[in-house]
């Protein structure tokens, strides 16, 4: 059970940290392909990617330190002060999603009729996803990647807490 956990542990922290690469990559190359949309001109998405790779950082750290504790001293109890320290990034997180819905009102204001609006429907949809990747660590697991999830899923009928969230609850 110990080397399955590890190995799950290392796939999930290693996996979001190459998400954040992948993204950089992703939304460059569509940068030079695409200038028409002109995306790096917009505040939205520049807070919209920055929201979604702060977030995967963010799991990718989680994932490492549940690791790391693993490793260290066979537990898979996360340490209080990492925890408390993800309490805080929630507020953080909520801080930062809410400003970034008046900086769409604000680009779409400033800027439309003038901007494709394939270029804000690129940036909501970073948006979006980065809301969704928020909610899967910080309240309800939304990705299902592995036999034993997807048979809770089926078997229950309801959305997994996540990990960190269950990790707040500990802390009361």
């Amino acid at each position: 059970m110990r080397k399955k956990l590890f190995k799950r542990f290392s796939y999930l922290y290693t996996g979001e940290l190459m998400s954040v690469v992948m993204f950089i990559v992703v939304f460059f190359l569509l940068n030079k392909v695409y200038p028409q949309l002109r995306l790096y001109s917009l505040t939205s998405f520049w807070i919209s990617f920055f929201l979604l790779e702060f977030l995967l950082v963010q799991g990718s750290i989680y994932w490492y330190a549940k690791w790391k504790i693993l490793k260290k001293e066979n537990t898979t109890v996360t340490p209080i002060q990492v925890v408390k320290r993800f309490k805080n990034l929630k507020k953080f997180n909520i801080g930062l999603i809410i400003i970034t819905m008046f900086i769409f009102a604000f680009d779409f204001l400033k800027l439309y009729p003038s901007l494709p609006l394939g270029s804000l429907g690129i940036a909501g949809f970073i948006y979006i996803f980065a809301i969704l990747e928020y909610i899967n660590y910080f309240h309800f697991q939304l990705s299902y990647d592995n036999l034993s999830d997807i048979k809770y899923l089926l078997r229950s009928k309801r959305l997994k807490q996540s990990c960190l969230s269950r990790d707040f609850d500990s802390m009361v």
